[in-house]
């Protein structure tokens, strides 16, 4: 993964000298050894490891990391010559912020002014390369993780309590917080200027919906293979190159045009369980089969969880719960013992084109919010609500009770902390420190937000920020960091975004069918099998094992222990949690011991007191 840090300050002279730079720039090579770009002056200093252009001159100093690029104009043209930073400066120069909107690609960067007057960072439109900042000490701190930051003198690593009651509600911590108090991330396609010693964030890129576009459907698939073709193409630039293929529509895609765009086979990478359930792997070999892969499986043990456990906490630079991180990193390291230096990846195609089954849920309670409210209150529910309570009768009771709560609420109604009680989870004290509502309140303003109408774009916004920025992406990065393996995203190349942005919402969601257009579209280029399966993934098998793999269990119920000490989470709760619920509901219950299990694992491996 490599990354991106430095400071600024905007005084006559900077804080820290060329060492603190260094030792800043060993935080971001840790796993891969990347040579390392470092440039700094009086006023500040930046280094760049891996996929990175640095450049500098009387004006300004510029880094990009990632795979940036101008679409066309003479800024591409200098790009080519002299590379994207030197690009980025002579834009800047005469366009000043607005250049960022001509920048696409995976890509941070940092400008910063030699006279010491303005600084500006930036992330890419999906969120798909971090970067954190923090003021210390009057300068403005910033890397592609936090760990970065904390190497700059001053730097202090305080535990934001609100994070942490956040992460157990969404199983990482939204941004633009962190896990550490005074410390924020950008959020996707937003910039920060720094500017005499104050600080603004804004967007310069926002995902705007057309709902009212009507094209020829041939015309449509035409333009959404061809963006397709160019997305894979774009990413598969350099390296050795192979796939992720869980088997399931996205990563089929990309492992079929990877081998057509290259005009060989395409290599590709499968992850395996031994789980009733939880087993893609023949679905995987349906699309390796189909398209004439060079295909390679590995079965993910209970002993492999054991072993990746610790190392998957310590290279998340905050608490993170997704328990498919495991099958992700193996995944990867599959592929760099085979020796491919760059994996694609299909994430991104559920948020942009309909993919999840909540969204088809979503549209029948819409059935019922829709109706006019004199007509639900004065008549269906005054019958509705007689007596009895169960059958069908209490069927329609729960539907009516679900579909009458509000969006994003009605959204999020699952939610396991919600579903247990927050009281019962965490300690009074604890619960005396945060605000409970501040998780509805952060979905709520980002739902009210999203520039759309339709129920399905709004609810694609919400996801593209919260299940694919600050969820998916992360942990398919850093399972490849970690793995020595860079990953990059086809599905969210800006031709792909484009396209999904201007997709009538019936051709995304039609009734209950999932990605309607996309599906059709690829009818005739992916087996049939897969156009009709339901969504799986790499979900781990972790409750299950939980109950029939002894040190899988021992290491969760020490960790558990251990953070029973720590006055977060109720002892109580805990022992409950892992004596009666995992026993009862093991794939239901298994969910929390992984969330406050990870915690811990990451609170002990980043020896942070919370």
């Amino acid at each position: 993964m490599s990354g991106l840090c430095g400071w600024f300050h905007s005084g006559h002279s900077g804080p820290a000298g060329p060492e603190v730079i260094a030792g800043m720039a060993a935080t971001i090579k840790r796993f891969d050894g990347s040579t390392v770009h470092s440039v700094s002056t009086d006023f500040g200093a930046v280094a760049a490891a891996g996929d990175a252009s640095v450049f500098q001159d009387g004006e300004r100093l510029v880094a990009v990391w990632g795979h940036a690029r101008f679409a066309d104009g003479g800024l591409a043209a200098l790009a080519q010559r002299h590379g994207v930073a030197q690009a980025l400066a002579q834009g800047y120069a005469s366009r000043g912020t607005g250049v960022l909107a001509e920048l696409s690609g995976a890509c941070a960067l940092a400008i910063l002014g030699s006279r010491g007057d303005e600084a500006v960072l930036a992330i890419d439109r999906m969120g798909t390369r971090p970067l954190c900042y923090s003021v210390v000490r009057d300068a403005l701190v910033f890397g592609s993780t936090l760990d970065a930051i904390s190497v700059f003198p001053g730097s202090t690593a305080e535990i934001n309590r609100q994070a942490l009651y956040d992460y157990v509600y969404f199983h990482m911590v939204p941004g633009p917080h962190t896990i550490h108090a005074g410390r924020q991330r950008l959020l996707p396609g937003s910039f920060l200027v720094w500017r005499n010693g104050k600080l603004e964030t804004r967007p310069y890129w926002e995902m705007r919906y057309l709902e009212n576009e009507k094209r020829p459907i041939p015309e449509l698939k035409r333009d959404f293979l061809a963006a397709l073709r160019e997305g894979v193409r774009e990413t598969a630039q350099g390296g050795t190159v192979g796939a992720f293929l869980s088997g399931g529509t996205d990563s089929s895609t990309v492992a079929g045009i990877l081998g057509e765009v290259t005009g060989r086979p395409a290599r590709t990478y499968s992850i395996g369980f031994e789980a009733q359930g939880y087993d893609e792997m023949g679905y995987a070999r349906i699309a390796a089969r189909h398209f004439g892969t060079q295909h390679h499986e590995y079965y993910v043990t209970p002993a492999d969880v054991v072993s990746a456990i610790p190392r998957i906490a310590e290279i998340h630079d905050q608490p993170f719960g997704n328990s498919s991180a495991v099958p992700s990193y193996f995944c990867a390291k599959l592929a760099r013992d085979d020796g491919v230096d760059v994996l694609l990846g299909g994430d991104g195609g559920d948020e942009l084109f309909g993919g999840n089954e909540r969204y088809a849920k979503q549209y029948l309670y819409s059935l019922y919010s829709d109706l006019p409210h004199a007509l639900r209150k004065g008549l269906i529910e005054p019958l509705a609500f007689l007596p009895p309570e169960i059958g069908l009768p209490g069927k329609v009771q729960r539907y009516i009770r679900n579909a009458s709560l509000p969006m994003p609420a009605r959204y999020d109604n699952y939610n396991l902390l919600e579903r247990l009680g927050a009281d019962n989870i965490f300690t009074p004290g604890f619960l005396g420190t945060i605000d409970q509502r501040q998780p509805r309140r952060v979905m709520e303003e980002a739902y009210g937000s999203a520039r759309a109408h339709s129920l399905i774009n709004r609810m694609l916004a919400l996801d593209l920020r919260f299940t694919l920025a600050d969820n998916d992406l992360p942990k398919v990065t850093r399972a490849c960091e970690l793995a020595g393996v860079d990953v990059r995203f086809p599905l969210l190349a800006d031709a792909v975004v484009s396209f999904s942005a201007a997709l009538r919402p019936r051709l995304k969601l039609r009734g209950t069918r999932l990605r309607y257009f996309f599906k059709e579209s690829l009818r005739g280029f992916l087996p049939e099998e897969i156009i009709t399966k339901t969504k799986h993934g790499f979900g781990l098998p972790f409750g299950p094992w939980l109950q029939t793999h002894r040190p899988l269990r021992q290491l969760a119920l020490d960790s558990l222990a251990d953070l029973k000490r720590r006055g977060i989470v109720r002892p109580e709760f805990i022992d409950e949690l892992t004596s009666t619920h995992v026993e009862s509901h093991a794939g239901y219950y298994g969910t929390m011991v992984w969330v406050l299990m990870m915690l811990e694992q990451w609170l002990k491996h980043h020896r942070v007191a919370a």
